[in-house]
């Protein structure tokens, strides 16, 4: 007994045999039965209604017929060596009786043995993915369980197990990119700063210390911006622990003031046309998203180009601005760490490639999504949709009339 419930406690294979070959039995088991005993009714009633040919003096006095001639002329002998009726049927009925087990034993051992079989046949994917997922490593994530044959809900498992492959396989590639990125961009401020102290102070003078000293602080700064930009990225990838309404028309105008100075210096036209509304997150990192957006919109810019920051409940947040010619297929690495599609005007003082990746973390963090098209004539145009976005009251008639230049400036 304790060897049949560790048994029933094995593979799926133990117990989808067992439990499939035990019914199979038990319905054989009963057919057979009821087919036996309703034989053995029919062959009760058919040995009552048959005449048997014995000759007069095999049968009983009491049991001879009418027209029989009588015990006195013919006397009964019993042991004439001819069967009686009762004995006959007692014969049949054992052999049905034997034919019916050696039937049940032979039925039993086939389903066990079919059930076995096909069960086996059944979970042979299952088996082979299995095995896939055993041997999987950093080193064998290009490995895919690739089951062909017809489609079934094994073989949709098995696409499902692939395409999960293909998107870790994606993620791990990501990351070692953004670890390799991450410390290119982290040496080469060092390298500067001990090349600048090994060569400047090699024969100090005031100059030299001057600019060695300007030249620490830039780098300096740049490692600062770096370090801070991956905090933010790691704090949006990690997700918000509260959420507060924001007055996500107030951080858009703030942002917009904000980076005037920066828009004049590079001789780019920059447009507000907000809507006031609200949406529940931090108001810390959605500043950060919005100053992203238009500090990328402002760097990768021509001069005389424009920037145009649109807020409203059913668009979202647009940032559009004119710019280089970007291709479609290279919108996606736009958003990958480190990736900068061209070099921006400033120098790589101002930037690490960060940008729109904290963007997208952002908006993550908040429910939200990202959405870039490339404009016709250049440039770029994201949108940031987030789920909830509410009218803020009290500033209805300022957006109206900031809505109206707007269009006067379009």
């Amino acid at each position: 007994m304790q060897r049949l419930r560790n048994m029933a406690k094995g593979s799926v294979r133990t117990r989808m045999t067992l439990f499939y070959g035990g019914l199979f039995t038990l319905i054989a088991m009963g057919v057979l039965t009821a087919a036996q005993l309703l034989q053995q009714k029919l062959v009760n009633d058919s040995l009552q209604d048959v005449p048997f040919g014995y000759p007069f003096n095999t049968i009983p006095c009491a049991k001879r017929p009418s027209e029989a001639p009588s015990c006195t002329s013919v006397p009964y002998q019993p042991d004439s060596g001819i069967p009686e009726a009762g004995d006959l049927q007692a014969n049949l009925v054992g052999s049905q009786r034997l034919v019916t087990l050696v039937a049940i034993a032979v039925i039993t051992v086939l389903a066990f043995g079919v059930c076995w079989w096909l069960t086996g046949r059944l979970l042979r994917p299952l088996h082979r993915i299995t095995a896939t997922a055993h041997q999987l490593s950093l080193s064998t994530l290009h490995e895919r369980i690739a089951l062909t044959g017809p489609d079934n809900e094994l073989k949709e498992l098995a696409d499902a197990f692939d395409e999960m492959l293909d998107r870790l396989e994606d993620a791990v590639a990501s990351q070692r990119r953004f670890v390799a990125n991450a410390s290119h961009e982290l040496r080469t401020p060092l390298a500067i700063q001990q090349t600048a102290l090994e060569v400047g102070l090699a024969h100090p003078t005031p100059e030299k210390v001057a600019q060695i000293r300007a030249e620490l602080l830039r780098n300096t700064e740049r490692s600062k911006r770096l370090i801070e930009g991956l905090l933010v990225l790691a704090q949006g990838e990690r997700g918000l622990d509260t959420r507060a309404p924001v007055d996500l028309g107030s951080v858009a105008e703030q942002v917009v003031a904000d980076h005037l100075p920066l828009a004049e210096r590079s001789a780019v036209t920059i447009t507000a046309a907000t809507h006031p509304v609200r949406v529940a997150g931090d108001e810390v990192m959605l500043f950060r998203l919005v100053a992203n957006l238009v500090q990328n919109a402002i760097r990768h810019n021509h001069a005389g180009g424009h920037v145009l920051v649109e807020l409203s409940p059913d668009a979202g947040l647009v940032v559009c601005n004119t710019g280089p010619l970007v291709h479609p297929e290279q919108v996606a690495m736009l958003f990958e760490p480190f990736r900068r599609l061209h070099a921006d005007r400033t120098g790589s003082i101002e930037g690490a490639g960060l940008g729109l990746s904290i963007v997208a973390s952002i908006a993550h963090a908040h429910d939200g999504t990202v959405t870039t098209t490339p404009n016709p004539d250049g440039g770029l145009t994201i949108t940031v949709a987030f789920p909830v976005l509410t009218e803020a009251p009290g500033r209805a008639a300022r957006h109206r009339q900031r809505r109206e230049d707007a269009d006067r400036l379009r």
